[in-house]
């Protein structure tokens, strides 16, 4: 599956809502430091920074940057303090179809093909689906065509009764996961599009007991982190998942995406993926 754009992108936050002392606040108080710890951090005093909420004092550019910097906001949410001060927007959004952003796109093909036979996938900020490998495709083997059609989302496709989920034999546990994942992304960045993706998918119907019937492991295997534990033609099996961001980035879409990889938890896993994608 190509890298492609989902057109999903959120705009940033212009400044017909609160101004910037209000959001700045916010951002201070859920990130629970004081004005003078603020203050410390970006080489300034409790005062100003007590201005800057106050509306009694406009930052420079460079200040707005700074705070926000050390309360480790979202680039997208930087240029929304940005506009709320008077600012243009610092960081580019650039289309990840655009050619500017080719390099990366191909650097992303390569490492979730050089990934195969395990699962690997390209996400944005939403949980879209803009790139994943043959490992991916063989777990949405049988998946209705209506949760295929683009963009997919990575959380409809593995929580929708019709989805993965029948398949997903701790379903609870790893619905759980997820959940408390996305609700840690909507505090951090207080996206209205999440939050409502979230509402969605919460609400999904959970069965009453886990999917069962399948073959398991002779002897229970030790597991290092939560795993995703998935049927797939009539074998269970086992996946821990890592993400990975890029780091430092200077623009909104390469800001928010990650790559997912599947890392097989157990021997039997391994040598199934191995037989079956060589």
């Amino acid at each position: 599956m190509a890298i492609v754009s989902s057109g999903s992108t959120e705009p940033a936050t212009a400044p017909t809502g609160p101004g910037l002392g209000p959001l700045l606040r916010a951002w201070r108080e859920q990130r629970r430091v004081s004005q003078l710890e603020l203050a410390l951090r970006a080489d300034s005093s409790a005062r100003h920074i007590s201005f800057i909420e106050t509306g009694r004092s406009r930052p420079s550019e460079e200040m707005v940057l700074r705070l926000a910097e050390h309360l480790d906001v979202p680039v997208r949410e930087r240029n929304a303090l940005l506009l709320a001060a008077g600012y243009a927007p610092h960081y580019p959004e650039t289309p990840l179809d655009d050619p500017a952003l080719a390099a990366l796109r191909a650097g992303m093909e390569q490492l979730i093909h050089g990934y195969e036979p395990y699962p690997a996938l390209v996400v944005d900020a939403m949980y879209d689906v803009h790139a994943a490998n043959r490992g991916i495709l063989m777990l949405l083997d049988g998946i209705p065509e209506h949760l295929l059609a683009p963009p997919l989302n990575a959380m409809r496709l593995t929580l929708h009764p019709e989805g993965l989920a029948p398949r997903i034999r701790n379903l609870r546990e790893w619905r759980g996961h997820l959940l408390a994942q996305m609700d840690r992304q909507i505090a951090l960045r207080r996206s209205v599009r999440l939050r409502r993706l979230y509402e969605e998918v919460a609400a999904y119907p959970v069965p009453e007991e886990e999917p069962s019937g399948t073959a398991e492991p002779a002897a229970p295997v030790p597991y290092f982190a939560l795993p995703l534990r998935i049927e797939h033609e009539g074998r269970v099996l086992s996946f821990i998942s890592s993400i990975s961001t890029f780091n430092t980035p200077m623009d909104v879409t390469v800001a928010e995406l990650a790559i997912e990889t599947l890392l097989p938890a157990d021997p039997a896993t391994v040598k199934y993926l191995q037989s079956l994608l060589p």
